[in-house]
């Protein structure tokens, strides 16, 4: 993996768990607002939907320099419109760049012919 695909999946991890944060939060503005006169959904919408247009953008980075087939790339993109999606993205793409790293230092070291 060269350094430019390895930077766009570390771009993609970073911003997935703050997103899938926003998104729990957004959703616990929407019930407190209905239940409550405690209204930050303006303010957790727009902080969420930032979030979400950097992951979309991240996503399709990501998507076009590690040459995903379309299922692995449809995959993230369903996880980021699930609540909890974020999180299991983010641990997904760790085991990714961990395996990646290992890969490419045993293709150095001459153990495997990958």
């Amino acid at each position: 993996m060269d350094i430019k695909t390895a930077t766009s999946l570390r771009r993609l991890r970073l911003v997935s768990a703050p997103e899938a944060v926003s998104f729990l939060l957004l959703l616990v503005c929407s019930v407190l607002k209905r239940t409550t006169d405690f209204n930050a959904v303006p303010v957790m919408g727009a902080v969420h939907g930032v979030l979400f247009i950097l992951y979309v953008i991240f996503w399709a980075d990501a998507w076009n320099r590690a040459k995903w087939p379309l299922k692995t790339a449809a995959l993230y993109f369903v996880l980021s419109v699930l609540p909890t999606g974020g999180f299991f993205a983010d641990r997904r793409l760790k085991r990714e760049a961990e395996d990646a790293v290992i890969a490419t230092r045993a293709r150095k070291e001459g153990i495997v012919n990958a």
